[in-house]
């Protein structure tokens, strides 16, 4: 078995005041030659969000993006969809760039502020039709029990939002005291677990809110989790 370490402390951070950008992996004017991604998983962005503020018009290409907001509202518009579409807690949105798409996101609330997971996974399809995805999910599903949220586009999932990579991207509610032994997919796969919330341990290693552990090169591991806890798995070809 093959782990990797992320303390929340050592992630890249940017304060631009309407935005707090917590970086697992090098983005923006954060820089590791040691930290760029891990397999096909290049960006995992905890970002915190004003309210009325946002990112205006951007572009992507060739990126599948995975954004999980986690308390307050969302508001996305792109250039397939000329409307705003509003994407809340409990949501999930996917949109395979493709061959190039342009899309601005806001902070939806006059007053609360935004805070969500944004996932960047290298496609294993170039220059596909740009694609936009969104599902809710029931929180009631992940209690206990590991929660499918997007899979590849060639697998036989019903229920999972699909992109071009042959990756799983879960949720899990795990109560104190719970154990569950989580099983990778190949061994040509590897996951990267961010703890949302809560204290686990994984293989002897504990992770406090929002640290997070790479796995690879094994079949299956245990995870203990030492209070009430929300992991969210991302695995993804190594």
């Amino acid at each position: 078995m093959k782990t990797l370490l992320h303390k929340a402390e050592n992630r890249g951070f940017a304060n631009h005041g309407w935005l707090q950008a917590n970086h697992s992996f090098s983005f923006a004017n954060y820089f590791n030659k040691d930290n760029m991604q891990y397999g096909a998983l290049r960006v995992l962005n905890d970002d915190v969000i004003a309210p009325k503020m946002g990112f205006g018009t951007h572009p992507h290409e060739n990126m599948e993006i995975i954004t999980i907001p986690l308390s307050g509202v969302l508001k996305h518009r792109d250039n397939m969809k000329e409307d705003w579409q509003s994407v809340l807690p409990g949501e999930v949105q996917v949109m395979s760039a493709g061959t190039g798409v342009h899309h601005s996101e806001i902070n939806g609330s006059n007053d609360e502020h935004l805070s969500l997971f944004q996932i960047w996974v290298i496609p294993n399809k170039q220059n596909v039709e740009p694609r936009y995805g969104q599902k809710a999910f029931n929180e009631l599903d992940r209690k206990n029990a590991l929660q499918t949220l997007v899979t590849s586009v060639d697998a036989n999932h019903e229920g999972s939002l699909k992109i071009h990579q042959d990756a799983i991207i879960s949720r899990m509610d795990l109560d104190g005291g719970k154990t569950f032994e989580y099983q990778l997919k190949s061994k040509n796969h590897g996951v990267y677990i961010m703890n949302i919330f809560g204290n686990v341990t994984i293989e002897k290693e504990t992770l406090e809110t929002r640290d997070a552990l790479g796995i690879s090169e094994t079949d299956t591991f245990l995870i203990q989790a030492n209070k009430d806890s929300g992991l969210l798995f991302i695995e993804v070809p190594i």
